[in-house]
C-alpha cells in the first residue's frame, strides 16, 4: 500500500504545476527542437541544446535529497539527461540496490499544417485546462512530472527505491542514439525492477491508464520512375504510363484499398486472449469515444462499427499510412505535364512480436517485384522499430495502479494497447525481462500529438504526477 499523503500530494502538485511547470513548458514549447530526422543539422541550429538547458536548469533546482543531474554527450549523437536519486525511507536498508527507471524524451515532431487561427507549433497558448503547442504533451512534460513525483514523496516523507531518470533527445526519430547511452550507462542504471514511461496515451481524462502493448514500425520512401524528365501530357499520355497509377497498383499488392487490410501474412501475429479481453473492457468504458475522439469531417466514419475490433485493429494489426509525397507540383503550379517520377512516404505500423526486419523485407519484396511497364521501382527503407507487449502485471502493481487512480482520479485504472511506437520499450523489455512496466501518459482524446493543435491536458498531467508518486511509494513497500 502507498504511504503517500494523498491530500498533501494533490495540493503540492497543483502548486508546482501552476507556479513552476506550466511557465517552463510554455518556454519549452517555443523552442523548435525537432528530432534529428526532421532537422539533420540540429546541432548547428542549437534548438536541442536550448531545450536541454531549460530542462536541466529546472531539474537541478529541485529540492530532492541526493539528486544528481548530468547531461551526457556522445560524439555525433543527441544529448541525454541522466538523473539519479538515492533510495529514501525504508528503501535505505536491505533493498537499497533496487532501482526504478523513469523515462521520457525532449525532442519534437515537425510543425505539420492545419493549426487553427491563433495557434501554432511554437506558439504556446493556454485555454482553460489545455496548453497548446508542439511537444508539451509529447513529451516535454515528462522530466517535470518525474521529478515532481519524487518531490511529493520527499515532502510526504514516503519511501521510494533508488530512481534513475533518462530523458533522451532522439525518440521521435526512432531512438537511434539511445542504445549507445544505455550501453555506456549499464552499470549506473543497474537492474530496474520497475520501469515507468511517461510517453504514452490515455483513453480518457477520467482515470489512470497504462499501456500494455505498442506497435512497431517499418517504412520508407517508395519511388516509381518511368522517364528521365517530364513531358507534355497531351503528347505522352496513353503511351507513357502514369507513375502515380503504377504506385497505386503497387500499393494494392500490400493493402486492400476497400478495407485497408494489409495483405502480407508476415506482418501479422496471433492476438493474445488477454489483450482481446482488455480491448472489450476498454470498449465498454469508452463507448463511442473509441472513434469520436478524432476530428472527423461531416459524414465520415470509422472503418468498423465494432468498438473492440477497432481497438484491436489499432493495436494488434498492421496498418499502412501514406504520410508524404514528392514529384507532385502544387496545384497552383501543376501544368499539363506527365510527371517522370512519383515518390510516396510509407508508414507501416506492425503488431507487437513481428520482427521489423522480416516485415520490411516482405514489404520490399512485394513492392519491387516484377514492376509494371518495366518502371524503376525502389523502396528506400528507414530505420524500423520493434513493437512491445508487456509482461503479466504483478499483483502488487495492479493494486498500486488502482489505488493511485482511485485516489487522484476517483475511478479505477484501465489498461489497453496503443497504436504508436516507443522504441525504448522493446529495448528495455529485452534487456530487463524481469522488470514490471508502467507505461502511461497524457495523450488523450483530441490531444493530437504529431498533428495540428496538439495540447497538454493540465489537470490530467497533475493527476498522473501524483499517481506516479503513489506507485513509487507502493513499489518501495511491496
Amino acid at each position: 500500500m502507498s504511504m503517500l499523503n494523498v491530500e498533501h500530494a494533490r495540493v503540492l502538485a497543483e502548486r508546482i504545476w501552476e507556479d513552476e511547470i506550466v511557465p517552463q513548458l510554455t518556454e519549452y514549447i517555443r523552442i523548435p527542437n525537432k528530432s534529428p530526422s526532421f532537422d539533420p543539422v540540429w546541432n548547428e541550429h542549437g534548438h536541442m541544446e536550448k531545450a536541454v538547458v531549460l530542462i536541466e536548469r529546472w531539474c537541478r533546482a529541485q529540492s530532492i535529497p541526493g539528486l544528481q543531474v548530468e547531461v551526457l554527450r556522445l560524439p555525433n549523437r543527441t544529448p541525454l539527461i541522466f538523473m539519479e536519486i538515492p533510495a529514501s525511507g525504508s528503501q535505505s536498508g536491505a533493498k537499497a540496490d533496487d532501482t526504478v527507471l523513469l523515462y521520457g524524451h525532449l525532442d519534437k515532431q515537425p510543425e505539420f499544417t492545419g493549426w487553427r487561427e491563433g495557434l501554432g507549433p511554437w506558439t504556446p497558448v493556454r485555454e482553460g485546462d489545455r496548453l497548446y503547442g508542439r511537444g508539451g504533451a509529447d513529451d516535454g512534460y515528462s522530466s517535470f512530472a518525474a521529478l515532481t513525483a519524487l518531490r511529493l514523496l520527499s515532502e510526504s516523507k514516503a519511501p521510494h527505491a533508488r530512481c534513475v531518470v533518462l530523458i533522451e533527445a532522439s525518440e521521435e526519430s526512432g531512438s537511434p542514439d539511445l542504445p549507445a547511452y544505455i550501453e555506456q550507462l549499464g552499470s549506473r542504471i543497474g537492474q530496474p525492477s520497475l520501469v515507468i514511461c511517461l510517453d504514452s496515451g490515455c483513453g480518457n481524462y477520467e482515470q489512470l491508464w497504462s499501456t500494455t502493448s505498442l506497435r512497431g514500425f517499418v517504412g520508407g520512401t517508395l519511388t516509381v520512375r518511368v522517364l528521365t524528365e517530364g513531358v507534355h501530357s497531351g503528347s505522352a499520355s496513353g503511351i507513357v504510363p502514369s507513375t502515380f497509377r503504377i504506385a497505386r497498383q503497387l500499393l494494392s499488392r500490400v493493402e486492400n484499398e476497400q478495407t485497408g487490410r494489409v495483405l502480407l501474412d508476415a506482418l501479422y501475429t496471433e492476438i493474445p486472449p488477454a489483450r482481446r479481453t482488455q480491448a472489450e473492457a476498454v470498449a465498454e468504458v469508452l463507448g463511442d469515444e473509441v472513434w469520436t475522439q478524432f476530428p472527423w469531417t461531416e459524414g465520415a466514419h470509422a472503418v468498423t462499427n465494432d468498438r473492440a475490433e477497432a481497438l484491436l485493429a489499432h493495436t494488434w494489426a498492421p496498418a499502412l499510412s501514406i504520410t508524404g509525397a514528392a514529384g507532385l507540383p502544387s496545384i497552383e503550379n501543376a501544368g499539363n505535364v506527365l510527371r517522370p517520377v512519383t515518390q510516396l512516404k510509407l508508414s507501416m505500423r506492425i503488431p507487437p512480436r513481428v520482427d521489423p526486419a522480416t516485415a520490411l523485407q516482405a514489404l520490399r519484396d512485394e513492392l519491387e517485384r516484377d514492376p509494371p511497364y518495366g518502371a524503376h521501382v525502389r523502396l528506400e527503407a528507414e530505420r524500423g522499430a520493434s513493437g512491445w507487449s508487456a509482461p503479466d502485471t504483478a499483483p502488487w502493481l495492479a493494486r498500486a495502479m488502482d489505488e493511485a487512480s482511485l485516489a487522484f482520479f476517483g475511478k479505477p485504472s484501465l489498461a489497453m494497447g496503443e497504436g504508436g511506437t516507443i522504441p525504448f520499450m522493446a529495448m528495455l523489455g529485452e534487456k530487463f525481462p524481469e522488470a514490471q512496466f508502467v507505461i502511461t501518459g497524457v495523450l488523450g482524446p483530441q490531444s493530437n500529438a504529431h498533428g495540428p493543435n496538439e495540447f497538454l491536458h493540465i489537470p490530467t498531467a497533475k493527476k498522473v504526477t501524483c499517481a506516479v508518486a503513489s506507485i513509487l511509494a507502493a513499489h518501495a513497500t511491496r
